[in-house]
């Protein structure tokens, strides 16, 4: 009997070394093909194929045919420095401003965008030209003090009308910063004398508000020092007659009593005398003028001492 053993082995091993081969052969020619691509984040994704856009790829990964080609597209914030921007203002003055725009694309414009105007999404150029436009208009319309003045609502201004005009371009207005206003030297040395005058001016008026106020002050203090000095003598000249209407009072009353009663009073004067009698050391006066009291003698009964 013949052994086929030893024939079917050499075949067998060469068939898997054949399918070993074709499948590193394949694995080779999909990584040269290299059909996945990544769009990051914050971007998007322009599939064109044979140089027509097929589709918008979203963050993420992305398998693609060899025969289509993936750019990857910003969308985030881009900015725009436009320098001396050039305008006039309504009084005819020049005026140079430097603004930084900030802008976005919108997301739903990406593939027109990138067929008609940048495939990556930058529109610096576009951007800055359209708003340098814009800045003349705007500053036409103001005088030289009111764009330094309503700084914010000629910023708002411009972005309103710059936001119209980038649309067309597929982006939108995030922000603008206007970073200076510069004039001519004449005029701005006249708005630094017109300032220094103001304060001034200021300085003056609070001076003469400070001495009006002390002088309010003193006047208050004289009128209140004047009422209390009123008052003051009010109060004595009251208390002076209440005491004087009282001293009047107790004489009308002990007038009334000894006029009621007149041997009380000569009662009296004979008690006065009596005690002058009593105290006499029994010596006469050596001179007796008219008019002058008697000393008065006791002579009593006979016999008395």
């Amino acid at each position: 009997m013949k052994d086929f053993s030893a024939t079917a082995n050499p075949v067998r091993i060469g068939s898997k070394v054949i399918i070993v081969v074709l499948l590193i052969a394949i694995f080779l020619f999909i990584a040269w093909l290299n059909p996945f691509s990544t769009v990051p984040t914050g971007m998007r994704g322009v599939v064109t194929q044979f140089g027509a856009i097929v589709r918008i790829e979203p963050e993420g990964l992305v398998l693609l045919p060899p025969w289509q080609h993936l750019s990857v597209f910003n969308i985030r914030a881009e900015e725009a420095n436009i320098e001396n921007a050039e305008g006039s203002t309504s009084d005819t003055q020049p005026v140079h401003v430097s603004m930084t725009v900030r802008y976005s694309i919108s997301t739903d414009r990406v593939a027109e965008v990138f067929e008609k105007y940048s495939r990556d999404g930058n529109l610096s150029s576009y951007v800055q030209t359209a708003t340098q436009e814009i800045f003349k208009a705007v500053a036409s319309r103001y005088t030289a003090p009111d764009l330094i003045s309503l700084r914010a609502q000629v910023s708002a201004d411009i972005s309103s009308a710059l936001q119209k005009k980038i649309e067309l371009y597929g982006a939108n207005v995030i922000n603008i910063d206007m970073r200076n206003f510069s004039f001519s030297d004449t005029y701005m040395a006249a708005i630094n004398q017109k300032v220094t005058q103001e304060q001034l001016r200021l300085v003056a008026e609070n001076q003469l508000k400070t001495v009006e106020a002390e002088q309010k002050q003193k006047v208050a203090i004289a009128e209140a020092e004047a009422s209390a000095a009123r008052a003051k003598a009010d109060g004595e000249s009251y208390a002076n007659l209440k005491i004087a209407t009282a001293q009047a009072d107790a004489l009308k009353i002990q007038n009334a009593a000894l006029s009621q009663n007149k041997d009380v009073l000569e009662l009296r004067r004979i008690e006065v005398e009596k005690i002058k009698a009593e105290r006499w050391d029994g010596k006469l006066p050596q001179n007796i003028y008219a008019g002058a009291p008697i000393p008065y003698f006791d002579v009593g009964k006979p016999g008395s001492k």
